[in-house]
């Protein structure tokens, strides 16, 4: 009995697999079919794509999100300092209220 190989597919033609079943309103299934392709196949990619990007674009996007989350994480540590201000003012004057 023979054994057959798994066909590989580049990078691009998964990256361009993934986001047609992202855009359109096809499911995973109809898009395989579309492709001629496993409907397993589109699923691995994806859960592989979800851990470890496939192209350079999910990578930026990461990148995007590590400076957002740097950005968010010096916002709260600035709103948390207010808020202390605000209550140790807030406690200073309200003992002053005979």
């Amino acid at each position: 009995m023979s054994q057959s190989r798994s066909k590989r597919y580049p990078a691009e033609f998964k990256r361009r697999a993934l986001d047609l079943v992202e855009s359109s309103d096809l499911s995973v299934a109809e898009v395989a079919r579309q492709l001629d392709l496993s409907p397993k196949t589109l699923y691995n990619w994806r859960t592989a794509e979800r851990t470890s990007p496939i192209s350079g674009k999910s990578s930026s996007s990461q990148k995007d999100l590590e400076q957002e989350n740097k950005r968010l994480r010096k916002e709260l540590a600035r709103l948390k300092e207010e808020q202390t201000i605000l209550k140790k003012a807030c406690a200073y004057f309200a003992k002053d209220i005979p």
